[in-house]
């Protein structure tokens, strides 16, 4: 991905990945088990190269001298928010336990946001200030990113790329054989990765479920939608290319409320009856 004009860019501190364990198992939303075509690629190198990727992303940025001090009130921000959700996370990862959690924030007039594999978040200031979110708004976004990752879409995605290119028979040997480059040199695609309509309704869902854990009003989604179809006329943004669009897009979130609200009520009241 080529790093716009950067405004400003705001690097967070590294997340510890303190992960909580898994809830009762017949609450909040209930997505089912990941597709086992995601098994072709290898998570432990998919992360590695996230991580790569993302490192040079890093670089692009303080290049451009845009690297603004951790304790920038934005990032302190996202951090907070961030710190709030993660421990959900394991609940649709159990991997994320082990995941080392980054987040930046990328001054461009984008709309736009990604978790990479492992936990490599970033979130572009057109959509965080631009759009002038609320932490709960926000708060729907980062969920939703983080679901992309835990639900390992992207793995899923280029598994079928490779299935695709390649075939099952080629594929197989070519992944038994412990040769996985061609897997991973993608220039990038990680970072401009598309996802299906089904990924982002389940990303949308498991993101409100994780939201609602941490704290934050899973009515923002909706409120969150309206804003992104006013800056853009209607049209979806980047960030939403492949989503269900305008009223078919909150009917779903509105569909999947009941569910939700009960965990969110619950956090609320948690965090209302902790001594200040």
């Amino acid at each position: 991905m080529k790093l716009p004009g950067a405004i400003a860019l705001l690097l967070v501190g590294l997340i510890p990945a303190c992960v909580s364990a898994a809830p009762a198992q017949h609450e909040g939303i209930d997505v089912g088990k990941p597709s086992a075509v995601r098994k072709l690629v290898p998570a432990e190198g998919l992360e590695r190269q996230a991580s790569q990727e993302f490192s040079q992303l890093k670089r692009q940025a303080a290049d451009k001298k845009a690297l603004v001090p951790d304790d920038h009130p934005q990032a302190r921000r996202l951090r907070q928010i961030a710190a709030r959700i993660i421990p959900h996370a394991a609940r649709f990862n159990p991997r994320a336990r082990q995941w080392q959690w980054e987040v930046i924030l990328i001054g461009s007039q984008q709309v736009n946001a990604f978790c990479m594999p492992g936990g490599k978040i970033a979130v572009f200031s057109g959509l965080l200030l631009g759009l002038k979110l609320t932490d709960d708004e926000a708060a729907m976004v980062m969920g939703h990113e983080i679901a992309h990752a835990l639900r390992e879409h992207a793995r899923e995605r280029l598994a079928k790329t490779e299935l695709t290119r390649l075939g099952a028979n080629l594929l197989g040997e070519f992944v038994g054989r412990g040769k996985y480059t061609g897997l991973f040199d993608m220039g990038g695609q990680l970072m401009t990765l598309k996802f299906s309509r089904d990924d982002e309704t389940e990303a949308d869902t498991v993101g409100l479920d994780l939201a609602a854990r941490a704290g934050y009003d899973p009515r923002a989604g909706i409120t969150l939608w309206k804003k992104m179809m006013a800056a853009n006329k209607g049209a979806p943004p980047q960030w939403l290319s492949t989503h269900p669009s305008g009223n078919n897009r909150i009917r779903e979130i509105e569909s999947h409320l009941p569910e939700v609200m009960p965990l969110y009520e619950r956090a609320r009241r948690a965090a209302e009856s902790q001594p200040r």
